[in-house]
């Protein structure tokens, strides 16, 4: 017997959608507002969500990432009297089971959530392999998607495409799918498309006999040759040259090759995970990239998440990349306060990790002999943006800066009328501070929720409470996820 939501603003429909999935003999709750739905289905464990897109307070399509984080990680079928094609591909890509749209028999809805959930049932009884990735550090549900996908193609013999932002560890992944596949015992060649020379790429991959051309004094192994029985590796393919794609594509597809100068053709079992930081359909469209050899490229697509979208996991590879540069400067470690954690997680790491690392790196460089960690050895860059967020102010520098967003309950306006802890600093008078703290935590129902609302950390709204005499038990409480007031 399963358990099923229903998040729609039409009680009827909630109603007669519920008791098709008594008769089918599953157990069904419905909400009539986001808010309520969503408050359920983290509460609870659901097998599968029927979400509407159009609801009072937001559209179901904008909270697809947070269902699917959910506990109970369940399937979502979208039923909706709005449907459009953009928000049927959106809901599609981001993972649905399916997008229906109203008016639809209730034949057909019983038979989608069959199907949904024995897929359901077939892969929790699926034993998934364990990925081995001790390089790639995270816990959080994004990475885990991605990680997810990394085993399932490390299981297969398919090409890998795997697309990110610049620092986002496409490399990393790239070699986890080889190290856990099949071909873990041969080679990992890597070829990085975009520091090549369009005249050497040819000989390059392909490889060259003796007198080939001037200067060839002996037979090379092109690299396609040297990934026989492993994995070639295509760093920034979108910079691959056009003239050696159609040959290259001709490789894929028969495996089979001819090095320059010779007048026979070898064979090579190699498989192919491509990476770039590009929109390759883009460039498709603008003729700089061959659709076919896309295609063949992309059989299995995984896109990395940026760090800006997994900043829970940022504590965490701090303290392991920290690790590994006291280990190669041979640094007493260091106490890190969880001030300096959190202006790490107020930036928006543009360089993704990439760009944490060098950070982290700077950051031990200005502490020298210090023995702790604080803010102030940050770089000056990420000091005032974490500052501004901390304050409410814009900090926005180009579309991949996001400020800081706060959820607030569904139904209960008065939440939105606290504001940034920073606006209320000009007349913040003794009284005016136990005024905003008391509403703040009355309001918040979390201490995370109540950082998100103020732009304060947690040791300073611990600090402020014990100031003002309000840690009370219901205060107290709040801080029982933390380790401590800090």
């Amino acid at each position: 017997m399963a358990e099923i939501l229903i998040i729609d603003d039409d009680q009827m429909f909630c109603q007669t959608l519920s008791a098709m999935v008594k008769q089918v003999g599953h157990r069904a709750t419905y909400a009539l507002s986001l808010g309520r739905g969503m408050k359920r289905l983290i509460s609870g464990s659901f097998d599968l969500v029927f979400l509407d897109v159009q609801l009072p307070d937001g559209s179901g399509l904008d909270v697809l990432p947070k269902m699917q984080e959910a506990p109970s990680s369940p399937q979502i079928i979208i039923l909706t009297g709005y449907g459009n094609a953009n928000g049927a591909e959106l809901a599609i890509s981001s993972g649905v089971w399916d997008y229906l749209q109203k008016p639809v028999s209730l034949e057909t809805v019983t038979l989608h959530l069959t199907h949904a959930l024995q897929y359901r049932e077939e892969k929790n009884r699926k034993v998934q392999p364990s990925l081995k990735h001790e390089r790639i550090i995270g816990e959080s549900p994004a990475i885990g998607k991605a990680l997810e996908l990394a085993g399932q193609a490390a299981g297969s013999s398919a090409n890998v495409l795997v697309t990110g932002e610049t620092g986002t560890g496409k490399e990393l992944f790239a070699w986890a799918i080889h190290e856990n596949s099949a071909r873990a015992y041969g080679n990992f060649v890597v070829l990085d498309c975009g520091a090549l020379p369009e005249t050497l790429v040819e000989g390059i991959l392909f490889g060259h006999e003796k007198g080939a051309f001037t200067g060839a004094d002996r037979s090379r192994d092109g690299l396609i040759r040297q990934a026989d029985g492993g994995t070639l590796f295509l760093d920034e393919v979108a910079e691959l040259p056009l003239s050696i794609q159609k040959a290259f594509l001709r490789v894929l597809q028969e495996r089979k090759f001819r090095p320059l100068g010779s007048k026979k053709e070898i064979e090579s079992d190699f498989r192919v995970v491509a990476a770039t930081n590009q929109d390759l359909d883009s460039i498709v469209k603008s003729g700089g990239f061959r659709k076919d050899l896309l295609y063949r490229l992309g059989a299995f697509a995984i896109t990395l998440p940026p760090l800006r979208e997994r900043k829970e996991d940022i504590r965490e590879l701090a303290l392991h990349y920290l690790k590994g540069l006291y280990n190669r400067y041979g640094i007493k470690p260091k106490e890190v306060t969880d001030e300096l954690f959190d202006a790490l997680a107020l930036y928006s790491w543009p360089g993704n990790v990439r760009e944490l690392v060098n950070v982290m790196e700077t950051t031990l460089a200005a502490a020298r002999d210090d023995t702790v960690l604080f803010p102030m050895h940050l770089p000056n860059h990420l000091r005032i943006q974490a500052a501004r967020s901390s304050f409410g102010w814009a900090t926005r520098s180009g579309p991949d800066q996001p400020m800081p967003s706060v959820e607030l309950p569904a139904g209960e306006p008065a939440a939105r009328e606290i504001l940034p802890f920073g606006e209320y600093r000009k007349d913040l008078l003794e009284n005016g501070e136990r005024v905003y703290l008391t509403r703040l935590m009355s309001r918040a129902e979390t201490i995370s929720e109540a950082c998100r609302i103020s732009g304060l950390s947690r040791s300073r709204i611990y600090d402020l409470l014990k100031k003002h005499g309000l840690l009370r038990k219901k205060f107290e409480l709040l801080f029982r996820d933390t380790n401590g007031p800090g």
